[in-house]
């Protein structure tokens, strides 16, 4: 799943290892910095471990740069990196740096912990509710803003979308990748999370397949709710489907958690991680936690509905995110049926 687990020879104690890298994919190299530390770190999060002991830094420069470019460049970017790791508590002490074509940026996370600190990614129980802690849509809105100078592509979208709601989303996607799933992790524990993994690469439902088929239990993971970063569902449409983000497979970097648990816990979660995020001052009305569908007996595969209710997640600072909207807080008694 998201970590290797290695129990050591040092009695009742693991460690709990993981690697991850990728190209860049926003403009702002120090937010790249920080969206490569969270993606690193979101694989223990998904584990339920909330403290890091140590990091790497995984980085390569682009043979391509010229050496005023890579010296404004670099430095902002290993500076977000940093920046991300303190925030959740750890520090990077080394890391390789390599020239190569292309800019990829990444890491190692490690920690040395006991067995109650972490949550093995296969207690699922028929009942169970699934969570989403992130809005999906990553990878729409940053296409869509690169998309702004390309007028080709632009004309299949300006229909259903303006260019300060492109700019919008991408910001909000931007500001969401870099945050931390810590929040999400520590509450994991508080609330009896039974498994959870970090959306990314293989999209939402490309996810929930692995960590339904890493069940004790014959289960299954019916998804019935996508919250989406606003008119990111209007440009997919647009554009003939072809990032399939309602069909779950659009892929996302640094998503959220996908965490299953209780029926009865999973309101409280997500009330209190919207609780949580707004506290922190950062994530706005975008912060918090969407209930996204439920776990019944099955063949340890998830799927989506075929008609999943849309959640629009307006971008924080936007007038529909200051008003207390229904679609973007957790609904404690969902229509799952």
């Amino acid at each position: 799943m998201d970590c290797c687990v290695i129990p050591l020879r040092h009695g009742g104690l693991s460690l709990v290892q993981t690697t991850d890298f990728f190209y860049p994919l926003v403009e702002d190299p120090y937010m790249m910095g920080r969206i490569a530390c969270a993606n690193v770190l979101s694989d223990l999060y998904a584990m339920g471990i909330t403290e890091c002991d140590n990091m790497l830094m995984l980085l390569s420069v682009s043979q391509k740069m010229n050496d005023k470019d890579r010296e404004k460049v670099m430095p902002l970017m290993i500076r977000g990196f940093r920046d991300a790791a303190e925030e959740g508590g750890t520090s990077v002490t080394g890391g390789q740096t390599v020239i190569n074509p292309w800019i990829i940026v990444g890491g190692v996370a490690s920690v040395v912990c006991q067995p109650n600190e972490f949550i093995m990614p296969d207690g699922a129980v028929p009942g169970d509710v699934l969570v989403l802690t992130k809005p999906l849509g990553t990878q729409v809105a940053v296409n869509a803003h690169q998309w702004l100078d390309q007028p080709e592509r632009w004309n299949k979208i300006k229909l259903v979308v303006t260019k300060e709601e492109v700019k919008e989303a991408y910001q909000e996607a931007m500001f969401s990748m870099a945050t931390l799933n810590r929040t999400a992790a520590g509450l994991m524990h508080k609330f009896q999370a039974h498994a959870a993994t970090d959306v990314t690469g293989f999209g939402l439902l490309g996810h929930a397949n692995n960590l339904a088929a890493q069940q004790r239990n014959e289960v299954a993971f019916v998804i019935h709710n996508l919250p989406i970063i606003a008119k990111m569902t209007a440009i997919s449409k647009a554009c003939g489907n072809v990032f399939n983000l309602v069909q779950g497979t659009s892929a996302e970097t640094s998503g959220g958690l996908l965490v299953c648990l209780p029926r009865e816990q999973a309101a409280k979660f997500c009330s209190e991680m919207k609780s949580q995020s707004s506290g922190a001052g950062g994530q706005g009305a975008s912060g918090g936690a969407w209930i996204i569908g439920i776990v019944e007996k099955g063949d340890r595969r998830a799927r989506i509905i075929d008609k999943p209710r849309i959640i629009e997640v307006p971008p924080r600072g936007s007038q529909a995110a200051n008003q207390d909207n229904s679609s973007t807080s957790p609904d404690p008694n969902p229509n799952l049926s």
